[in-house]
């Protein structure tokens, strides 16, 4: 047990400073050089080195130091640890790569594009050991608990927002702020992949009167499961099974023709699924 629980931490570890690597390599070699700003304690520690010179990664240490502080007994121990073993690390190298005289496009549009796909796939490995690199990370999780009606990620999207334009009013470039934005939503999108994977799974749900022939069509020709959830139709009151699946992206086009040529009248409702685990699918690993 305990050498499992030493290859798991080391395994966790090893995410984080490969994901370090990652994220700070798309900021010094990408995102700075092209005046893209990103959120949080970064984007205030960058915008305070435009005004007086001081250390990006320094600044991002200094910001972050009292929020580890005050949220220590909040998270956990081990949460803290993480992140800021990942915070440190990230800021530390953000300040070393400086001294690389390298830099891969002066394309604004390219390095907020790269720039963003390389920094999500940084924090996705990263946030899939728990840990964050800090900064609104935290505020928000503060803000979530306070306010659970909002979505964590509408908190980090409000600050990221504010930190935009008070680059863009101070500095007057309102281009580096649209980079910045595109950047950002790039960056969300890979790091969810990173976290969920591609959207590869769909969720469907098939309201008909022959519920039977359609159940027997999805299970011999497409070889997947159903499920019959027992429903009521509201204004004729006829009792209706409805047909739950989940099935492959590469075979709704199919279902639909199933679907069609037993009921043209059926209702079909499809859905994005991000993670399905069971037979067919992703094996439940319960430590991830």
């Amino acid at each position: 047990m305990e050498r499992k629980k030493l290859q798991g931490y080391t395994l966790m570890y090893l995410k984080i400073l490969v994901g370090c690597i990652i994220y700070s390599a798309s900021f010094r070699f990408f995102i700075y050089p092209n005046d893209v700003v990103l959120g949080g304690v970064v984007g205030v520690a960058t915008i305070i080195n435009y005004l007086t010179d001081l250390p990006v990664g320094i600044m991002t240490i200094v910001f972050n130091i009292p929020l580890f502080i005050f949220s220590w007994k909040q998270f956990g121990l081990k949460f803290i640890i993480a992140s800021l073993v990942a915070m440190l690390v990230s800021s530390g190298l953000m300040d070393l790569l400086e001294a690389v005289p390298f830099v891969v496009t002066t394309d604004p549009l390219l390095a907020s594009t790269f720039g963003g796909a390389i920094k999500g796939v940084g924090l996705g490995l990263i946030y899939s050991t728990t840990a964050t690199v800090g900064g609104t990370d935290i505020i928000a999780k503060f803000l979530r608990r306070k306010y659970q009606h909002i979505n964590f990620s509408t908190f980090i999207l409000a600050m990221d927002v504010v930190i935009f334009l008070i680059f863009a009013l101070l500095f007057g470039k309102l281009d580096s702020a649209m980079y910045s934005a595109i950047c950002m939503f790039i960056t969300s999108q890979v790091v969810d992949i990173v976290l969920y994977g591609a959207v590869n799974s769909k969720v469907c749900y098939v309201i008909t009167d022959e519920s039977a022939a359609v159940k027997e069509a999805i299970t011999g020709k497409l070889h997947r499961g159903v499920t019959y959830i027992h429903g009521e139709g509201a204004w004729s009151g006829q009792q209706k099974n409805i047909i739950l699946c989940v099935i492959k992206r590469n075979q709704i086009v199919e279902l639909k023709k199933l679907v069609r040529e037993i009921d043209e009248k059926a209702f079909m409702i499809v859905s994005d699924s991000r993670e399905v685990f069971g037979k067919g699918f992703t094996h439940i690993d319960d430590e991830n």
